[in-house]
């Protein structure tokens, strides 16, 4: 629906030299916006998440995109914050359906993180982020990657200090297979996927010694 309503949008604006304006709430704004950006990071990467770019994609001026998010900088962090709720609601959404076995709930855990940062281009927007410093924007992952440690440590076989250290080492392993692991792979003649695979052993074996503690 959003990129049908974006495609009109580009027609008219290709046509008249303008931005046609469509009437939406606020946070129905918001979410087409952070989804237009989204689609750009996927397909072109963090360099794509230009003002001009995102709010063409978005089917909105300019000065919209500014004045929901502050700066093309407000605009990236919230991405990032976005990126990162949907995660975290989907790992708890997993953790709640359970799986045959909590090893199977873990695995599924495992490859939605790992999905988001390489497939959807998590990693780069966070290396992106940090690089030009506005990681600090991101002030909400905190609360929100501690309902997540909450949430682990409530299964009883580790305890807060390891839940953390788990979603560290998830996090770094995934961050890393994302952002330079297909290319590396490719440099040292191996298939696409084998560097997320290879992270995703040492992941195992690292869960598997914290459980074992």
């Amino acid at each position: 629906m959003i990129g049908n309503l974006a495609l009109l949008t580009k027609m008219s604006i290709r046509k008249t030299g303008k931005v046609r304006r469509v009437r939406r709430a606020p946070e129905d704004a918001r979410a087409n916006i952070l989804a237009a950006a989204e689609k750009l990071l996927v397909e072109r990467g963090p360099l794509a998440l230009k003002l001009a770019d995102v709010a063409l994609a978005a089917g909105v001026a300019n000065a919209s995109v500014i004045h929901h998010f502050g700066s093309i900088d407000g605009l990236h962090a919230a991405l990032m914050e976005r990126m990162v709720g949907q995660l975290i609601a989907e790992v708890l959404a997993l953790a709640e359906k359970g799986g045959p076995t909590r090893e199977d709930t873990q695995e599924a855990v495992f490859q939605a993180l790992f999905e988001v940062f390489e497939r959807r281009g998590a990693a780069r927007l966070a290396a992106w982020l940090e690089l030009t410093g506005e990681w600090r924007r991101i002030t909400h992952i905190r609360d929100a990657v501690q309902s997540v440690v909450v949430r682990r440590a409530s299964f009883g076989d580790v305890n807060p200090q390891q839940a953390q250290d788990l979603i560290l080492i998830s996090v770094t392993l995934a961050m890393g297979a994302g952002l330079f692991g297909h290319a590396l792979a490719e440099l040292v003649g191996k298939p696409p996927g084998h560097a997320r695979e290879v992270a995703m052993e040492m992941l195992r074996v690292f869960h598997a010694a914290q459980v074992a503690k």
